[in-house]
């Protein structure tokens, strides 16, 4: 790929659509500039543009996206089949279990959520498709890091804001690095209330029909409902089937 071909305007505009989230859904024009680190004419060009094409409001002062944007996702995930090929599965773990399961893939130094089946709600943030939480600290992002080659995985731990959400939270690059080969030989990985206190959480890859991870399945609960012990002894082997049921139909 050559310099020449890369759009710049593109990759403004989206950096303004990412970086909306829950806790900055209105913002000016000097705030989306100050979140993205555009200039202030050029924050507010953007802004314009995707007002303009039905992306966001404008009231004079503040932009808001509107749920148009969710197009973009939904192109990514009606072009993907593992979303729909996953959904009957989560939810038949998620009955037998009566906890939360969810699938994601790897997306930078973030976990990617690309289906869910919850019984109810077991952090104190809203999960569902499109949802990102960081890879270094939660089950799914764990496993899917230890699926990589280690430098690769260095290199995205590298690119990560590491920080204790919890004081259980490992959160230094030894500790991690540790964890992610304990991950790779045991085959799951358990997050033990290191994202949220109260909340514990086991993983395992999804592989495709060439023995490739592809993404990474959990299911999460409350601590004092599914300790982590509870997780490994009842609900990882159901984890296990479903991994090898999927197996053969990600090609």
């Amino acid at each position: 790929m050559r310099v020449g071909d890369i759009i710049h305007g593109l990759m403004r505009g989206l950096a303004v659509i990412e970086c909306f989230d829950e806790e900055h859904a209105r913002m000016s024009i000097t705030d989306v500039a100050q979140r993205t680190g555009l200039e202030r004419a050029t924050a507010r060009r953007c802004l314009l543009t995707l007002a303009h094409l039905g992306y966001a409001t404008y009231d004079g002062k503040f932009f808001q996206l509107t749920p148009r944007v969710l197009n973009l996702g939904h192109s990514y995930l009606a072009a993907t089949p593992l979303p729909r090929l996953i959904q009957p599965f989560l939810e038949e773990l998620s009955h037998a279990t009566s906890e939360s399961t969810s699938a994601a893939v790897l997306e930078g130094p973030d976990i990617l959520y690309v289906a869910r089946a919850s019984t109810r709600r077991v952090m104190s943030i809203n999960l569902g498709a499109g949802a990102r939480l960081p890879a270094y600290c939660t089950s799914m992002g764990r496993t899917l890091l230890a699926a990589l080659p280690p430098h690769e995985a260095q290199a995205i731990l590298d690119r990560s804001d590491i920080v204790a959400y919890t004081e259980r939270t490992k959160a230094d690059m030894a500790t991690i690095t540790t964890e992610l080969a304990v991950v790779a030989a045991q085959g799951f990985a358990v997050i033990d209330q290191e994202l949220e206190l109260g909340l514990c959480s086991i993983a395992v890859p999804l592989y495709n029909a060439l023995g490739q991870v592809v993404a990474a399945i959990n299911i999460g609960a409350q601590t004092a409902r599914a300790p982590t012990s509870r997780m490994i002894a009842h609900f990882l082997p159901l984890m296990r089937k479903v991994q090898a049921e999927v197996r053969p139909l990600l090609r």
